[in-house]
């Protein structure tokens, strides 16, 4: 069996082959040649950083959307900073996104697309701050009335530092300490903020003395030339300074956020000079003012004392004849308290006698008192002859219970009690050794003297064992009567 070979696959056209990778590589090239750099005007949409420090959003008008990324190092030098719905215009150039067929611009710069865009976008941010509570009433404190340290921020070359310091000589001169820092341009905002972070962070009794009260000031410009007081985190810092903050940012019709945020607002700089120090002319001169109003107050009120003092001296009587007075009562005062003590012992003494002969002798108090007892004794006598009657009479019923479980009882049915020299009651004949001396105790106390002849003898034996003083009848009769040996049982008690 033959196989037929498949027919020929030959293409149909002349178009070369490409792989996906290479056209997607070409339409790169293409788009990044034709669109090396461009401007896009559209409203920032949905904007997202990622951890990389990557900004991801879109640009979008009424018609089309356009993909955007901000690489992390442009986004740090961005003065500013992507937010929704902010309608900006991007520099940068096209390129594409091979992995999702996508076209995207990477923005190297924005900037706002008109004064219109920025003042909403200051509008919008202005609310949301003011909803955190950071532009309240109640967060701002007092300026104190005459600071001893002054700080400032604000940039060290520039007209407005020469102004405030001149001012402040005119005024009152304090120590001021200055916080270089851009007040305009990109990174205006990040130093701002770090100088008022950075007066507050120092200690109350360090090297450098902490500053009672803070200006932050610029000299007038253009929306954008004050964009970097505008900034969130600039507002944010001066919202959370402890120390009393001025704001002087532009001329008296410039109104910046971070006057919202200030404790107090200055027209100018020179204004916030005048509003931290008083006058020092003027507080010597009302110092001076003062002091005389006072050492006529002072004056007046002495001249009043005086007078007072004068008329009440007039209507005292006189000291040496009040004396004489005080001095006639106080001998007329020793004389009756000598009376008066003598009369009042002999009342005493007579009160005793009344009370002495009121007394009872101590044969009339024993007396009354033996009648009262007689009774008593009477009733103790009778109680007593109760209480030993009746102790008479369980004394005789323990008697009796104690004759009826006595050994003597068990003696007079005709046993005896077996002891041994030392007086102890022999119970086995066991220990007995021939020749021992034994005691037999009978009823009512009887004893007789008896010897161990031998241990363990029958008594038909002619070896004579036995007790000696007791006759073989006898001895016999009590065998024959106490065979049972319930004897030895009834002495173990004893």
């Amino acid at each position: 069996m033959t196989t037929e070979p498949p027919p020929s696959l030959e293409p149909t056209h002349n178009l070369p082959e490409v792989t996906v990778s290479a056209l997607s590589q070409a339409l790169k090239r293409a788009v990044e040649d034709a669109f090396g750099r461009v401007r896009v005007r559209g409203e920032i949409s949905q904007p997202k950083v990622a951890g990389s420090g990557h900004c991801y959003l879109r640009l979008k008008d009424d018609a089309a959307v356009l993909d955007a990324v901000i690489w992390r190092g442009a986004m740090t030098k961005m003065s500013l900073k992507p937010e929704e719905g902010l309608e900006v215009i991007a520099t940068g150039r096209l390129t594409t996104y091979p992995g999702r067929s996508s076209y995207q611009i990477v923005i190297e710069s924005l900037e706002l697309a008109g004064e219109g865009a920025l003042l909403k976008m200051l509008e919008e941010r202005k609310r949301r701050l003011a909803a955190e509570g950071l532009f309240d009433a109640a967060r701002k404190r007092p300026i104190p009335f005459l600071p001893g340290v002054v700080g400032v921020v604000t940039s060290p070359t520039g007209a407005v530092i020469r102004d405030i310091l001149h001012r402040l000589n005119d005024r009152f001169p304090r120590r001021v300490l200055v916080w270089p820092a851009r007040v305009q341009g990109e990174g205006a905002a990040a130093e701002i903020a770090a100088a008022i972070q950075g007066f507050n962070a120092l200690p109350v009794a360090g090297p450098v003395p902490r500053p009672d009260v803070l200006i932050v000031a610029r000299g007038g410009g253009s929306l954008e030339d004050l964009m970097a007081f505008n900034d969130e985190a600039v507002v944010r810092a001066a919202a959370e300074s402890m120390i009393p903050l001025v704001s002087a940012v532009g001329h008296e019709t410039d109104t910046t956020l971070i006057d919202f945020a200030a404790d107090l607002r200055a027209p100018t700089p020179t204004g916030a000079a005048e509003m931290v120090v008083p006058v020092r002319l003027d507080l010597l001169a009302q110092v001076t003012d003062d002091g005389r109003r006072l050492l006529g107050a002072m004056g007046r009120l002495l001249d009043e004392r005086r007078v007072r003092v004068e008329g009440l001296a007039r209507g005292l009587p006189d000291v040496r004849r009040l004396v004489d007075d005080l001095a006639q009562r106080l001998d007329d005062r020793e004389q009756r308290l000598g009376i008066a003590w003598m009369a009042l012992l002999e009342r005493r003494a007579a009160a005793l006698d009344r009370a002495f002969a009121r007394l009872r002798g101590p044969r009339e108090v024993v007396a009354l008192r033996a009648s009262d007892l007689r009774p008593l004794a009477r009733g103790l006598d009778a109680a007593m002859g109760r209480v030993l009657e009746q102790c008479g009479v369980r004394l005789e019923g323990q008697r009796r219970l104690l004759e009826s479980v006595s050994f003597q009882r068990v003696l007079e049915r005709g046993f005896v009690l077996v002891r041994d020299a030392d007086g102890r009651p022999v119970i086995q004949p066991d220990g007995l050794t021939g020749g021992q001396p034994l005691t037999l105790e009978f009823a009512r106390a009887r004893t007789v003297g008896v010897t161990v002849r031998g241990v363990g003898e029958r008594e038909d034996e002619p070896s004579g064992g036995g007790l000696s003083s007791r006759p073989p009848a006898r001895r016999r009769s009590a065998r024959t009567k106490g065979s049972d040996d319930r004897q030895g049982n009834l002495l173990d008690d004893f």
